[in-house]
């Protein structure tokens, strides 16, 4: 049964078909078109690994960035700002005046 069904969709297929000769030109044509199609889809798999690599790169060096941050950060811990310790510094020689005791690093 799948033999006559194949003939006659054949069959049918052929006859829609429009008759057209191919030249040797018109098959070297088709040929070269196809070459090109196969080149450009190597070109886009090329491309692909490339910015697959460029991705991994990108994020090993934000990793690295990011790491590197979270010390910086921990390094910070504990540290006073510079406004901070004058203030604190200001509030020292109110504190000594106020006491008359003067201060000791002159």
């Amino acid at each position: 049964m799948a033999k006559v069904f194949d003939r006659e969709y054949w069959a049918l297929y052929n006859r829609s078909m429009k008759k057209k000769t191919v030249t040797l030109e018109d098959l070297a044509r088709m040929v070269a078109k196809g070459f090109e199609e196969v080149s450009k889809k190597e070109q886009v798999e090329n491309l692909d690994g490339r910015v697959e690599n460029l991705e991994k790169w990108a994020k090993m060096r934000f990793d690295n960035v990011d790491r590197e941050l979270k010390e910086v950060r921990k390094q910070l811990i504990g540290i006073v700002y510079r406004y901070e310790f004058d203030h604190l510094e200001d509030r020292v020689k109110d504190l000594e005046g106020l006491l008359a005791i003067g201060s000791k690093k002159r």
